[in-house]
This record gives C-alpha cells, structure tokens and sequence, in this order.
C-alpha cells in the first residue's frame, strides 16, 4: 500500500505543476498582451527587458511573502 500511496502522491504532484506551468503561460500572455497597450510593438528590445524586470520584482515579492506566511503556518502548527 506504501508504493500506491507513493503512486498517487507523485502523480499529483506531476499533475499540480503541471497546471501551474499552463496558469504561468496563460498569465504570460495574458500580462503581455497588458503590456502591449502601454508600449506597442516596433518600440526595440527596452520594452521586452522592462517587462522582464517588472515580471522578475513581482515575482520576488510574491515569493518572499508566501515564504513569510509559510513560516508563519508552521510557527503555529507547532503550537
């Protein structure tokens, strides 16, 4: 029973991340398209790497903050 449930844990995991690379590529497009209004394209290679830092910083924040609440979640876990 332990492999089955080892099985399923796996494939679940498999499954999760890939949904979340098919959510990231689906608000890729989706903030591209958003970015598209404000610097049209023909504009050179700044718009893209602008894009990509914006991306890069809210993606950092988000990532410490979750981290932060994680840390937090535990914290009480524990008591």
């Amino acid at each position: 029973m332990g492999n089955r449930a080892q099985y399923l844990a796996t494939m679940i995991a498999l499954a999760s991340a890939a949904f979340g690379v098919i959510a990231a590529l689906a608000w890729n497009s989706a903030i591209t398209d958003l970015i598209k209004q404000f610097l049209p394209a023909g504009k050179g290679i700044l718009p893209e790497f602008l894009y990509a830092v914006i991306i890069t910083v809210i993606g950092v924040i988000v990532m410490v903050n979750l981290g932060k609440l994680a840390e937090r979640a535990g914290e009480k876990s524990i008591m």
